[in-house]
């Protein structure tokens, strides 16, 4: 049944629904997406929204390039075009701290300004604690910058993070126009110039020295590692972008038990061949062996159909997936097809020809079609909570601008505030912004600011862009507390982290963010714009 707001302030009802969305989220006992949909189902029931507006953010265009991209991502990992980038750094940084961290920083910040902070850390995380070990640094020393160089990259282009895409709407909305591709980078340079300074000068000294107890798959050390235990030559294990290797074991109760196999010997379709077998310390050889349960196989073919004959199979357990190995072979297949359409969606965005989540769903299309990544890894690929958290917030963003909320807080700070000017005004909304942002997503957070931070210029007589803008750097400040943001989360158990960590590194990040989106926004986007 439906509960009607006559009996109850909508404006009462809107902050009761925030309050208790906040409870939830700070307490993470319930899924965050089932919060956000709690959140819409909860503007409809008490009548604050008709159905169309409180679920109206499932069918919003910001929402469907933000799943776009996902897949962009996932297409540019599992073709190795990270994997080669990755190289480059390697091969340019040689193994001494600073260079490494300064290379690693740039490339995960621009990599992050085509596909989104949780997908470029996501990419990178293991490359970096690879690299790291290889260079005897501890990864604890270089994960954190890796997230946080994340967030500075975040603000170079339109792609780089969900808030942007949802800023840059409301300008269009509220303010004279939408901001443009690149125009992010007047903050974001300055935003990484300071990650940068702040990573190689007060990293070593506020960044614990902690090594996780395992390392994250390599693929060169994995061949070199089978070459050894199968007694293989190194031009027997063949790993590029066309052909690959994978290693199974025979589990109990297989029907492969008691078959006969020998190295050499390939399947009926001629697609893989058994390079070798083991059992325990053990190479089995000869042309009459029987499989036992607990014999390892490894096995060479094609990246297809290694991926074709694994995947679901219950004859086998799969010890490394071919999906996982094929990740860290640089370029490898389908790279070429990658870019391509990389190229064209990012020129569709600057270029402004089709709207963005046009262009993004066409790059998505295309990457299925031309056979970079299967339908089956696109949905797979998309951060489906992510997803379901904006389309569930955007109504409460609506409900705040509809009913008066986001006016009556504007009003709130206009007579905290306002007799010290805009900049006073500007530095309350990202103060505000950077509280909220460590307790809940940023990308909740600036949704239920955005009407706020709109309708304070207004009332200030102020440009709308400087405020969104402002509300924008603050809101990729995400520093403090691990679950700030997925990508925090991510680096956390591999680098050891510990809670006080996050706020000690934290510290100066949020400092320079505050200072940039208060006193350099308005210089590049004045208020009286």
């Amino acid at each position: 049944m439906r509960l009607h707001s006559t009996t109850m302030d909508p404006v009462a009802i809107v902050f009761a629904i925030l309050a208790g969305a906040v409870v939830l989220f700070v307490s993470n006992k319930v899924p965050l997406g089932v919060v956000a949909v709690g959140v819409s189902l909860a503007l409809y029931l008490t009548g604050v929204l008709d159905l169309g507006s409180a679920l109206s953010g499932f069918g919003d265009p910001t929402v469907l390039f933000i799943a776009a991209l996902f897949v962009v991502s996932e297409a540019m990992e599992s073709s190795g075009v990270i994997a080669w980038a990755g190289q480059q750094v390697i091969e340019r940084a040689g193994t001494k701290r600073v260079p490494l961290a300064l290379l690693l920083a740039l490339l995960t910040a621009v990599v992050t300004a085509l596909i989104s902070v949780n997908g470029s850390v996501a990419a990178f995380l293991p490359l970096v604690v690879v690299v790291a070990m290889r260079a005897g640094i501890a990864p604890s020393q270089m994960l954190l910058p890796l997230a946080f160089a994340a967030h500075a990259g975040s603000m170079l282009a339109l792609t780089g993070t969900p808030v942007n895409i949802l800023v840059s709407d409301a300008a269009a909305e509220f303010g004279p126009r939408p901001f443009q591709f690149f125009e992010f980078a007047l903050a974001g340079i300055p935003l990484l110039i300071g990650a940068l300074a702040i990573i190689v000068f007060l990293g070593p000294r506020l960044l614990p020295h902690r090594h996780a107890p395992s390392a994250p798959l390599d693929v060169t050390t994995l061949a070199e590692q089978l070459r050894a235990d199968y007694d293989l030559s190194p031009g027997d294990i063949s790993v590029s972008s066309q052909r690959g290797i994978t290693e199974v074991v025979v589990p109990p109760r297989s029907p492969l038990i008691g078959k006969h196999v020998f190295a050499g010997m390939s399947d009926a379709e001629g697609h893989l061949v058994i390079l070798a077998i083991r059992r325990g310390e053990d190479l089995v050889e000869g042309t009459e062996s029987r499989l036992q349960a607990g014999d390892q196989l490894l096995l060479d073919g094609s990246w297809e159909a290694l991926n074709r004959r694994t995947s679901g199979n219950k004859d086998f357990l799969v010890v490394d997936h071919p999906d996982d190995l094929r990740r860290g072979v640089p370029l490898g297949e389908g790279a070429k097809r990658t870019l391509v359409v990389t190229g064209v969606m990012l020129a569709l965005l600057i270029t402004g020809v089709v709207p963005a989540a046009v262009s993004g769903l066409l790059a998505a299309c295309a990457l299925v079609l031309l056979n970079v990544v299967t339908p089956t890894r696109a949905y797979r690929a998309i951060s489906w909570t992510t997803v379901v958290l904006v389309a569930g917030m955007i109504p409460l963003s609506t409900a705040f601008q509809s009913t008066g909320a986001a006016q009556l807080i504007a009003d709130l700070l206009m007579r905290t505030v306002g007799d010290f000017g805009p900049t006073a005004a500007l530095a309350a909304i990202a103060l505000v912004t950077m509280v909220l942002g460590q307790l809940i997503s940023n990308t909740a957070t600036v949704l239920i600011m955005i009407p706020i931070a709109v309708a304070l210029s207004q009332s200030m007589g102020a440009s709308p862009l400087t405020f969104l803008m402002g509300l924008t750097v603050a809101g990729a400040a995400a520093f403090i507390t691990p679950f700030a943001t997925p990508a925090n989360l991510m680096v956390m158990e591999p680098g050891q982290y510990r809670f006080g960590d996050y706020a000690k590194f934290g510290v100066p990040f949020m400092v320079l963010f505050f200072c940039v989106a208060v006193f350099w926004v308005p210089v590049v986007w004045p208020f009286t714009g």
